[in-house]
């Protein structure tokens, strides 16, 4: 006979109390705890939990006895993708892709499954949001025609189970894991205990199985995805994909990858036949730059291995309210205001009766500290109405004492500035005693914001 218990479990981190609280006892956030069912079954006269499952059986082994097999990786056919998963999908791996609704990853995927089946693959593609004509008009539309696709609609995980035993796929793509329920919970699906026991035998099923699965996943409205903060634990591979629906660029970017390095970016461009690769992204992010106008400046970031230039524009306007506003996009807001402070008491800049607006053209998001000087350097050129040359790229990490500290990887980026044109290129003076001349390339070595300010204007 079956009982339901029910407990109150926190969506960030899985932890269970048997009533709420605000504050979660475990990871200290606030209001995440949610009611949750769960159900209890009886065994041989005494009470077992239902969500249990039986182990796998296996022995202990000595760890020098356990065989060194390569891993094998299969490219996906999309090499921006194959850029951020390190190489392409490992067998048995299981890869979780979140991002916002109708960004393009339910498209990616069955892009992705096309390419398997022409390569000989049998791909299995789960849809708990969609019936099985929904695929395949956007298939249509798309111009796929796999023969060796399977669709299946369907939300119970055993029934899935069964499906995927039965057929035994090379790779399978659940489309959403919140989806998913297990029909012995009582729980609704999405539910914090369901979308973690679904996970959980999922990423059974593909270990045992040596199925490369992959799964989507919903986000909140922070941007994380939804359900415990324990499903990013459990998968091998964590994709976000970013980007805003009213732009054609997309960026697919790793922030956990057990198989290759993190922080890899792909960028793809939506289009009507799909997710097409972008293959020079620092000549698109440039192409509509204006020429001759001030408060831009050109920054070249590292996104993983890949160096890429990207457009800083500044907007610096007389205020005419009592403080002056700081709109920032594709950056720090705090981090922009300690430059304006830097600019303000060491370069002399009057900027406290200045509204300022920062925009990094293309929606790209940059986080690493090399982008300051670009910053500053922007901010300077809108304030005193005077262009940075076309042919100028800025980068240089900015301290409080106005000091321009050293970047890493300064001799690829100064590379990937070559290969696009650029003449000049204005970098710490501790890079550049230690870069030797990169073609034509004039490298200016400076130490403070003032000295780089001089020099540019």
């Amino acid at each position: 006979m079956a009982k339901t218990k029910v407990c109150y479990a926190c969506t960030t981190c899985g932890f269970e109390a048997p009533r709420w609280v605000g504050r979660c006892p475990s990871c200290g956030a606030w209001n995440t705890m949610e009611e949750t069912v769960t159900g209890e079954t009886e065994k041989s006269g005494g009470k077992i939990n239902a969500r249990q499952r039986p182990g796998s059986g296996a022995s202990p082994m000595l760890l020098n006895d356990v065989p060194e097999d390569v891993t094998i990786r299969t490219p996906t056919g999309i090499s921006e993708l194959d850029r951020v998963l390190g190489g392409g999908i490992v067998e048995g791996g299981l890869m979780l892709i979140g991002g916002d609704p109708g960004i393009g990853k339910s498209t990616l995927l069955l892009q992705v499954c096309a390419n398997l089946c022409n390569n000989g693959k049998r791909v299995l593609y789960v849809s708990g949001e969609e019936s099985a004509r929904q695929i395949k008009l956007r298939a249509n539309r798309l111009g796929i025609a796999a023969p060796g696709l399977y669709v299946l609609a369907e939300t119970a995980l055993d029934a899935v189970e069964t499906r995927i035993l039965e057929l035994r796929p090379d790779a399978v793509v659940i489309d959403s894991v919140q989806t998913m329920y297990r029909p012995e919970m009582a729980s609704a699906p999405g539910s914090v205990s369901q979308v973690r026991e679904c996970t959980s035998l999922i990423m059974r099923i593909c270990k045992e199985n040596g199925i490369a699965t992959f799964l989507v996943g919903h986000v909140t409205k922070e941007g994380s995805i939804a359900g415990p903060r324990m499903l990013e634990h459990m998968v091998d591979v964590v994709l976000y994909f970013e980007g805003d629906r009213q732009q054609d660029y997309r960026l697919l970017r790793a922030v956990k990858n057990r198989f290759g390095s993190v922080n890899e970016l792909g960028v793809f461009r939506m289009t009507t036949q799909g997710m097409q690769v972008v293959e020079n992204p620092s000549e698109e992010l440039l192409s509509h730059r204006a020429k001759g106008a001030s408060g831009s400046a050109v920054f070249c970031g590292m996104e993983g291995s890949r160096p890429l230039l990207c457009d800083v524009q500044a907007l610096t306007a007389h205020t005419y309210y009592g403080t002056p506003r700081r709109t920032v996009n594709g950056a720090d807001g705090g981090r922009v205001a300690l430059l304006l402070a830097v600019l303000e008491k060491r370069a002399g800049l009057r900027v406290y009766d200045q509204d300022v607006y920062i925009n990094v053209a293309g929606g790209l998001e940059l986080s690493e500290p090399a982008a300051d000087l670009a910053l500053c350097v922007a901010a300077a050129s809108s304030l005193k109405d005077v262009n940075v040359g076309t042919d100028i790229a800025v980068m240089g990490e900015v301290g409080l004492a106005g000091e321009v500290r050293p970047v890493p990887q300064c001799d690829r980026r100064i590379a990937e500035c070559a290969r696009l044109g650029f003449t000049t290129v204005i970098v710490p003076k501790e890079n550049a005693r230690r870069i030797a001349k990169t073609g034509d390339v004039r490298i200016i070595g400076v130490d403070t914001v003032m000295q780089a300010l001089s020099v540019l204007f």
